[in-house]
């Protein structure tokens, strides 16, 4: 009896799984590949090659006006499917038409906007709300915390694998102690009532997962912000209790515009690009706030000074000049 070879798509999940890529890859490949093969006539990738990709990828940048990271993610994905997965090298691909990069500066609130907004918010939305303000995490680095990187002592969180997979220490702003703590101790008597339920898991990266194997239960591993229902894990089946979703936070910061009259098109991710702005206002050097923020690049950093007071360089506008009361 032989057996059938599965489906293409299948194929790129195996591969992706068994290389240990996030789910979120995972799912992301998986749309592009899709998209490529609709885009092409529903034709089966392994007839196509270079010039397709080329002509998709142009495509996505000239008619669809995809953003730079939209189209290598793009390219990305279909790179994986010709080399992990049909087993080809596609030549360099010269003739991709790239996405326009435009320089766009981001949306800051001011310190009056940030405090009428943090004081509309409350409970575990607004704690995390606080968190994002307060450190300048990115709202996937504040809920993938573990509570062992809490370091209440020495006034600091560490985030761990942050986007480019580094570590950082940030700080832990002081009148979030007593909240935090608060917090931690009713997700332990959560976590307590799972494993006494039987359950208890934590997800684990795989390397760890394998080194320490007993570690899923601890409590140290758990999550700082769990979700408040267990769920089956998509590739495992395992149940477990994962990280609160993000979508949640991008909810409630979004009411809490309209509740403070905020007219501006403000995110969570608002609250970091705020942090970075307040402290380079406050006076502190820009390569502190580039470490904080996990920037390998200080001209990413940069960016905030063009949205401080006076342009970021303390220019004083010319017509201001002009009516200034003379001497």
């Amino acid at each position: 009896m032989t057996t059938s070879k599965p489906r293409l798509l299948e194929q790129v999940r195996e591969r992706i799984r068994l290389k240990h890529y996030s789910i979120r890859t995972e799912q992301s490949y998986i749309g592009w590949i899709r998209r490529f093969i609709i885009f092409q006539g529903k034709r089966h990738p392994a007839s196509m090659g270079a010039a397709e990709v080329t002509q998709f990828l142009t495509h996505l940048a000239v008619a669809a006006g995809v953003a730079p990271s939209t189209q290598n993610q793009a390219k990305a994905a279909l790179l994986f499917l010709y080399k992990e997965v049909l087993e080809t090298e596609l030549p360099w691909l010269d003739e991709i038409v790239t996405a326009k990069s435009s320089q766009r500066l981001p949306v800051v609130l001011t310190k009056d906007e940030v405090q009428r907004l943090l004081r509309s918010t409350s409970g575990t939305n607004g704690l995390i709300l606080r968190l994002l303000y307060g450190t300048g995490m990115r709202i996937m680095e504040c809920l993938r915390l573990r509570v062992k990187d809490i370091e209440f002592m020495r006034s600091e969180i560490i985030i761990r694998e942050g986007k480019g997979g580094e570590d950082r220490v940030t700080m832990l702003p002081q009148t979030l102690v007593a909240p935090l703590r608060e917090h931690i101790s009713r997700v332990q008597l959560l976590h307590q009532r799972d494993l006494a339920e039987g359950f208890g898991e934590t997800w684990l990266p795989y390397a760890l997962a394998r080194k320490y194997p007993n570690a899923n239960k601890e409590w140290g591993w758990q999550y700082v912000f769990p979700s408040k229902h267990r769920s089956a894990d998509p590739r495992s089946g395992a149940i477990r209790r994962h990280h609160a979703d993000e979508k949640a936070i991008q909810r409630a910061m979004k009411q809490a515009t309209r509740d403070t009259l905020i007219n501006k098109p403000a995110t969570p991710h608002t609250l970091r690009h705020s942090f970075a702005t307040h402290l380079l206002q406050a006076g502190y050097d820009i390569r502190t706030v580039q470490e904080l923020l996990g920037h390998k690049d200080v001209g990413t950093t940069m960016i905030y000074t063009h949205v401080l007071n006076r342009g970021g360089q303390g220019v004083v506008s010319p017509l201001d000049q002009a009516l200034r009361p003379s001497d």
